[in-house]
């Protein structure tokens, strides 16, 4: 049984590195954008109310309400619509704590002076052997920790995002993923969260810091990301082994 285990293992571990291998000479794949959820909420079309400015007269005006007025309101307010989200992280945090603690303890107890008797007894007892002091306790304990935390992180980037979904509160739900890749290296970026549509600015804009349940991931896959990651059976040592 053991050695089936063992053999399974091996094949799961081989079979990790035929994948890595696919890889090896070329650039890694783009992720496709035609199954993407940005993909199916901008294809579905947006049934709007025939209003007065629907009109060819209110049409060819420059002054109506309608989003493609000089005047209107282009920010994202429908599924499909979208808008830039502004990434501006520059956070620092440093953290200090030290602790310092000491105690000591003495008794002693002795019976010297007891009718005689101590004095009687140590002639009888071995060389060496005394009841004075009878019983004698010394203790101390001291403990002393010091620890710190320093952390900076600094991120500036821009990227579009696409209104997945309206909820029924109208709160906007929106997703964003933008990929750059340089020779054999690909950078993703992933904005995902909710909106509120009256935090959007008048340049379509929202800082990710206006975005409820933001998740923010930059990171990358290629070679450079390939070789600083430990190997599989590194990554499974550190998990099993304890010590």
């Amino acid at each position: 049984m053991l050695k089936q285990t063992a053999l399974l293992a091996l094949g799961a571990l081989a079979l990790a590195g035929c994948a890595r291998l696919e890889q090896v000479g070329r650039a890694p794949d783009l992720t496709p954008i035609s199954s993407s959820p940005e993909h199916f909420a901008i294809a579905a079309p947006v049934f709007e109310p025939l209003t007065a400015d629907a009109t060819p007269i209110g049409t060819a005006s420059l002054w109506t309400r309608g989003r493609g007025s000089l005047l209107g309101d282009r920010r994202a307010q429908d599924r499909g619509d979208i808008l830039t989200v502004v990434i501006e992280i520059d956070e620092s945090a440093e953290i200090e704590n030290s602790t310092n603690r000491s105690r000591s303890g003495s008794e002693s107890l002795a019976v010297p002076d007891f009718f005689g008797i101590p004095q009687r007894i140590n002639e009888r007892l071995p060389e060496g052997a005394s009841l004075d002091p009878a019983v004698s306790l010394d203790s101390g304990s001291a403990s002393r920790g010091q620890g710190g935390v320093s952390r900076q992180e600094r991120l500036t980037l821009r990227v579009a995002a696409t209104v997945v979904d309206v909820l029924p509160s109208g709160v906007l739900q929106v997703e964003g993923r933008q990929e750059v890749r340089v020779n054999f290296e690909l950078r993703e970026l992933l904005v995902t969260g909710y909106v509120r549509p009256e935090d959007v600015s008048r340049q379509n804009e929202i800082t990710y810091d206006k975005i409820a349940a933001a998740r923010i991931s930059y990171g990358g896959r290629g070679q450079i990301t390939d070789v600083q990651q430990p190997r599989i059976g590194q990554q499974i040592a550190d998990i099993i082994l304890p010590f």
